[in-house]
């Protein structure tokens, strides 16, 4: 085993049921690294970090996470592995100190009032320890979530959409606690819809309907697919769409804000069938670099739903 992965697992598989969840899930990730997950809702990114940290037994493949089996070794991950959930799942009606404190002690902590007070340093809790968990604004219930979960000094961080239903300025501090533990050798795993999260991490994987379709860097996941884009800007947009849409050149045509994303996986084919589209002059066409929420777009196009 490379001793830089902590985690390292070939063909994981999941069925709940009738539906194949997760399908010949593959994935490494190495120490001090961030790697986001993205994809729709049920396309099996928290199945895939449950098996990961234990919590579910994947029905057939193989691998490590921190050194332990996937399969047979699921209780010492756990011991290793801090997991912070979609959902608050800390209690409302006690403190953010009396919370910690009750985490501290299921885990058996010596020494749990420094080790408490350290988390609440850590992440500038201090004015706020004595404030019931359940008055919290949606960032400080957040960090809230993420001192339960760095208390026993865990190796590998699996966070579950942390970020969803907070404010902008509460997810940009919340990264900067991400990256400064992953610079302190912290692995992360996050699944996430946000773009511009996304292209904060190291490394990434695009997951639908339990199938992997792609991973790598954000310029290897864009690169990866190939597209040619323009960028369109100008009057009735709307109606252009409609047009661009019967192309055969085309394969996604998206509005962002006031301006449209062409894109096609062959350049000179969507050159040449937008050629009298752009010829009009009723609009301003120009090239550009595909971004990763058009390669997204893109890879969602022909992937089916496996809940029907």
């Amino acid at each position: 085993m490379n001793a830089d992965l902590v985690v390292d697992v070939q063909g994981l598989n999941k069925h709940f049921g009738p539906r194949h969840v997760v399908k010949d899930f593959s994935l490494q990730v190495r120490r001090g690294e961030i790697f986001g997950f993205l994809g729709p809702n049920g396309s099996g990114k928290t199945t895939s970090i449950r098996m990961l940290c234990g919590l579910l037994t994947p029905d057939s493949g193989s691998g490590t996470c921190l050194g332990h089996d996937v399969i047979r070794e699921t209780a010492s991950i756990k011991r290793e592995v801090g997991y912070m959930t979609q959902r608050f799942s800390l209690w409302e009606d006690l403190t953010i100190r009396e919370n910690l404190d009750f985490v501290a002690r299921m885990y058996g902590m010596r020494q749990r009032r420094a080790v408490v007070d350290r988390a609440i340093d850590a992440l500038g809790l201090g004015s706020r320890r004595d404030q019931l968990a359940g008055s919290l604004s949606g960032g400080w219930k957040q960090r809230v979530a993420l001192a339960s979960c760095m208390l026993h000094e865990p190796k590998l961080l699996l966070l579950d959409e942390p970020t969803a239903g907070v404010d902008p300025k509460a997810r940009r501090d919340f990264w900067e606690e991400i990256h400064a533990l992953a610079a302190t050798g912290i692995s992360v795993l996050v699944s996430t819809h946000y773009m511009d999260e996304a292209e904060r991490c190291h490394r990434l994987a695009y997951i639908a309907y339990g199938a992997l379709l792609t991973s790598g860097t954000v310029d290897e996941v864009v690169a990866q697919q190939g597209l040619s884009t323009w960028t369109v800007t100008g009057s009735g947009l709307p109606q252009l769409q409609e047009q661009l849409e019967s192309l055969d050149g085309v394969a996604d045509v998206t509005q962002f804000g006031n301006a449209l994303h062409v894109s096609g996986v062959d350049a000179a084919a969507l050159e040449r069938d937008t050629a009298p589209l752009r010829a009009n002059g009723a609009q301003r066409w120009e090239r550009s670099e595909p971004t990763l929420e058009d390669v997204f777009i893109h890879l969602m196009r022909d992937t089916k739903d496996n809940f029907q």
